[in-house]
């Protein structure tokens, strides 16, 4: 179960971690924001946080790692979203 829980925080601190980086990049090269860029990854994160619960209640769903993916991808993309909305 710790296991578990670790997985799924160390996908989560990665997703938010390299969108990070990314945007920085972006940001140093000149770029602007993207509209609406927050909200496509809100979006992504309800697919991946259904997506994950499904997997959870379904018997032959996917494996274990596939469902700690799953999850850390959903609550990493609300993370960034958090953190992007909190730093400025």
């Amino acid at each position: 179960m710790v296991l578990r829980a670790l997985r799924v925080v160390g996908f989560a601190a990665t997703l938010t971690y390299l969108f990070q980086v990314s945007h920085e990049a972006s940001i140093a090269r000149g770029n602007e924001d993207l509209p609406g860029m927050l909200w496509a990854v809100g979006v992504l994160s309800i697919l991946f946080l259904i997506r994950a619960f499904l997997s959870e209640v379904m018997p032959d769903g996917p494996n274990s790692l596939q469902r700690d993916l799953l999850w850390g991808l959903g609550t990493g993309g609300f993370a960034t979203i958090l953190l992007r909305n909190l730093v400025g």
